[in-house]
This record gives structure tokens, C-alpha cells and sequence, in this order.
């Protein structure tokens, strides 16, 4: 019997990365939950509802400005199940700022976390993945896509995340070692229903009557799409950012 595929996630305690473990247990992947210590969400939860989808998982509190704390996840993965075999870098923060509020402090917290994390995320999956293994980063449609006004510093760092992924897909393919995106569009997530730093509820209610679709995306869409990415369904693929939206960046505005 073939043992069952490990994946690191980070931001794992809520929104897409909870999802993304719930997918995982129902494909019997084995998570290590990355949760951040300030995160407000419970990643027991998460465990939980691992759990009841018939899973296994650890939690691991890391932080993904920190090297060695990344490192240190990666490590759990082999030290707890014996492998690693996907690296999900999911981690985000999202701050409002203006460009004249911009200094160079919120532009380099802001980094460090959304572009330099995913690279401390891939490097350090990639340390232990083996042939046939995958790595997926999580972008945006704000600054993968579109600009955001009062956002500049979120968005060049959801755009930076493609150009990472290009890069390392190049490098470790000969490997065969897999690495893509994802954009998500207007998800449900706690990070989008902010209503100070991003669109809040209401303003989510509003954005969903203009998608294709007919409403903002949930964050087990976005699961579904990630698990496609890292499943021998999309063996071929890599260096890819798929965009998961439900349509709303194909729209021809009137």
C-alpha cells in the first residue's frame, strides 16, 4: 500500500488554508497546520474538523518572517510522518495604507511576510521534497491581477509571488518538483470580511452581485484548485498561477 503524502501549510488556522487541510484529510495527505502565534483563529479547529473528515494532522506555530521558524516547520513534517511532499505557502497579512502613509516600515512588514515568507516557505520545502512533489503560492487577483488603491504594498507583493514561482518552477524542475499559483479572486475569508483593511461584509456582498458567478468565492474553492495543483492530475503542470475568481476578471465592464 503506497503511505499516504505529507503537506506543510501555513495559515493554516483559518479561510483557505483550514479548507485546504480539511481537502487534504478527505485525500488522506497528512497536514502539518502552520498557525501563526497572534493569529486570533483557533487552529484546533481546524484539527477538528480534520479529524472528523477522517484525517491526520500536528499543529505547528510558525512564523513565516523567521527563517529558522520555517525551517523548523519543514523539519516537523519529516521528524512526525517521515516525508514532505507539498509546501502550501498561504500565510498572508493584509494592511490598508496610502502611499503617503506608506513608510518604509509598513512596506517592509508587509514584504516580509506576503513575498520573502513564500520564498522562506518554498525554500524550505524544497530542502525535502522529493521527485513528484509539489509546492503551490497563494497570490492574489490584487496585484496579481488588478491594482488596489491604498494597498500598494500588498499588492507588489501578490504580484512578486508570480514571479517567484516562475523562477523556482524553472529551477527545480529538472527535480521534478512542481511549483504554481493560485489567484484567488473576492473569497469568504476572516482576511477579506475586514472591513478596515479590506472589503468587510458589506462590501463583499456588493463586489459578489458583479461577478459572472453571482457571488464571492468560498475558501474550499480555492482548496479544491490547490489539492488539483499538488494531485498526479496536473503532473505536467508547473510554473503556472490559475486564477480562481468565478469569472470576475474576464468580465468586460460596461
Amino acid at each position: 500500500m503506497t503511505e499516504s503524502k505529507v503537506a506543510i501549510v501555513t495559515g493554516a488556522a483559518s479561510g483557505i488554508g483550514r479548507a485546504l487541510a480539511v481537502h487534504y484529510a478527505q485525500r488522506s495527505v497528512r497536514t502539518i497546520i502552520g498557525t501563526f502565534p497572534g493569529d486570533p483563529h483557533d487552529p484546533e479547529e481546524t484539527l477538528r474538523q480534520v479529524n472528523e473528515a477522517g484525517g491526520e494532522a500536528v499543529i505547528h506555530e510558525v512564523d513565516v518572517r523567521n527563517t529558522a521558524s520555517v525551517d523548523a516547520f519543514a523539519q516537523r513534517a519529516v521528524d512526525q510522518y517521515g516525508r514532505l511532499d507539498y509546501a502550501i505557502a498561504n500565510a498572508g497579512i493584509l494592511r490598508n495604507a496610502s502611499l503617503a502613509e506608506l513608510t518604509d516600515d509598513r512596506w517592509n512588514d508587509m514584504l516580509d511576510v506576503d513575498l520573502t515568507g513564500v520564498l522562506r516557505t518554498l525554500r524550505a520545502g524544497a530542502e525535502h521534497i522529493g521527485e513528484g512533489g509539489a509546492m503551490v503560492a497563494v497570490s492574489s487577483i490584487a496585484g496579481g491581477v488588478y491594482g488596489w488603491e491604498e494597498h500598494a504594498h500588498y499588492t507588489a507583493a501578490k504580484a512578486g509571488v508570480l514571479g517567484l514561482v516562475r523562477s523556482v518552477a524553472v529551477e527545480l524542475g529538472p527535480r521534478q518538483i512542481r511549483t504554481n499559483a493560485v489567484i484567488p479572486g473576492l473569497i469568504e475569508t476572516p482576511q477579506s470580511l475586514d472591513p478596515v483593511n479590506s472589503l468587510g461584509p458589506d462590501g463583499l456582498e456588493r463586489a459578489g452581485k458583479d461577478i459572472p458567478w453571482g457571488r464571492v468565492g468560498r475558501p474550499e474553492e480555492v482548496a479544491e484548485v490547490i489539492g488539483f495543483l499538488t494531485s498526479p492530475a496536473a503532473n505536467y503542470v508547473t510554473g503556472q498561477a490559475l486564477v480562481v475568481d468565478g469569472g470576475l476578471t474576464v468580465k468586460m465592464r460596461a
